[in-house]
């Protein structure tokens, strides 16, 4: 499982700054995966050097009287949750009586705390975190995150212990499948569909599975794991911290699976909820297959209003199959197995560089690249650079100025020509150097052929 971290401290210390950096929310969403919408209390860490779990907890105040508020349960929920603790403080306040009193709750409770001076841009970091040190908790690590001064060093060090990510192998488990969701969308009621018997409670209330549970079973010769995973609803909804924080559980499950079942509940249509989750499972770049429950009973306009849904709100997956289903009578469940396979397949996929090339050339051909400061981005080989998803790295000049477009133009004509539907296809782009850079006056390939041809005539002429 991913390592947990959790952004703890008084209000308005930086820690959603931190988080929105750690997570690069900002950016990368917005690029990468159009149309896409997210809550940011949690996400998938970006900064450092393994990937991990990121949690953006409510301001501490310290107060004694306030500890049994929701909001500081939760947060003291995170703590339990967390491998990582990073408790921020404000540089240009200074230390505050409540830091002393979040730092002793910390204490108390046996976390292992890295303490980080934030704010400090432009200020010396020996002088402003000096009084810090009366707190207790070690050298204090000092960084800006809305500039992101130092932050990197800083998820260098406290991520050091936990060992790098290492591709799954499904033969000895099985194929993982993580079964994602909001609550009462019918999970457990798949689950138990799928593997032909009453394994999990399945009840007509939200929140009847607060952990993330395994099913192992085998079908037609090949081996599943299943993954039952706590629904996930809207934060204003959610009022216990038991089931705030098991949210943290289905991340890591949809981190561990190979491929995740998505059930959206065909009767409410596709929320802002279920593209944030599904958000999330593409942003970790899972194969996936949407099951769209409790299909039967729906009148052709209400179908027809489910559909076009899928399509406004989910752009960013349109890689991933949708099967109608119902979970309840076992309409179309069956066919979910096909589905599953499929999409694992084209996950761990090895693809040849010359198809890949060859690919490449037949899409420049089709549609040029753009230009760029008055010049032609040109792109001129392509090679495999990684499995689950399948990672296509293309190399060129001017590469790295591609627009986003343009790259997810490449990513559709790849998926496309190697029949990689059900998962996403990441396009990396690495511009050759110069190998003439930094000299003075260098010389073309055409002026060196000239000037050995001179020096061949002149050791003739001794």
């Amino acid at each position: 499982m991913l390592p947990v971290v959790a952004l703890v401290g008084r209000p308005n210390v930086g820690k959603s700054t931190l988080f929105n950096f750690l997570t690069r929310t900002r950016d990368a969403l917005v690029a990468d995966l159009p149309g896409l919408t997210r809550d940011r209390q949690y996400g998938y860490g970006r900064i450092g050097p393994v990937p991990y779990i990121v949690v953006d907890t409510g301001g501490l105040s310290g107060a004694a009287d306030q500890l049994d508020g929701l909001m500081a349960r939760q947060t003291l929920r995170a703590l339990d949750e967390a491998d990582v603790v990073l408790f921020m403080v404000d540089g240009r306040e200074g230390l505050a009586a409540a830091d002393e009193q979040v730092a002793d709750l910390l204490r108390r409770r046996g976390c292992a705390v890295t303490l980080v001076v934030n704010k400090a841009e432009g200020q010396a970091p020996e002088v402003i975190g000096a009084e810090f040190h009366r707190l207790g908790l070690g050298e204090p690590a000092v960084v800006s995150s809305a500039h992101g001064d130092n932050v990197r060093a800083l998820m260098d060090e406290v991520l050091a212990p936990f060992p790098p990510e290492e591709e799954a192998d499904a033969r000895e488990e099985g194929v993982r499948v993580a079964v994602i969701g909001r609550p009462n969308v019918g999970k457990s009621t798949l689950i138990n569909r799928m593997i032909g018997q009453e394994r999990l409670v399945a009840f007509d209330q939200p929140g009847t599975t607060r952990d993330a549970v395994e099913v192992p079973f085998e079908r037609d010769g090949r081996r599943y794991l299943l993954v039952d995973t706590a629904g996930v609803r809207r934060r204003s909804r959610v009022a216990e911290a038991v089931e705030k924080f098991s949210v943290i559980k289905t991340l890591g499950a949809i981190d561990a699976a190979a491929v995740v079942i998505a059930v959206l509940d065909a009767r409410e249509g596709v929320t802002d909820q279920d593209a944030s989750l599904l958000g999330l499972a593409a942003e970790r770049g899972r194969a996936m297959v949407i099951a769209v429950n409790k299909w039967d009973g729906l009148s052709p306009d209400q179908r027809d209003t489910v559909r076009r849904q899928l399509e406004l709100k989910l752009p960013f997956l349109d890689y991933a199959p949708i099967q109608f289903i119902s979970a309840l009578h076992g309409t179309g469940v069956g066919d979910l197995f096909a589905l599953v396979d499929s999409s694992y397949a084209a996950a761990i996929r090895d693809l040849p560089t010359p198809e890949l090339t060859r690919v490449l050339q037949d899409a420049i051909t089709a549609h040029q690249p753009p230009l760029s400061r008055g010049r032609r981005i040109k792109l001129r080989y392509a090679h495999q650079g990684g499995r689950n998803p399948p990672v296509i790295v293309i190399h060129g000049s001017q590469a790295e100025l591609l627009p986003d477009s343009y790259r997810r133009y490449l990513a559709n004509v790849y998926r496309k020509a190697f029949h990689l539907q059900g998962t996403p296809v990441r396009i990396e782009l690495r511009s050759g150097e110069n190998p003439y850079a930094g000299r003075r006056n260098p010389l073309t390939p055409r002026q060196q052929r000239k000037r050995q041809r001179m020096l061949r005539h002149v050791k003739k002429g001794r």
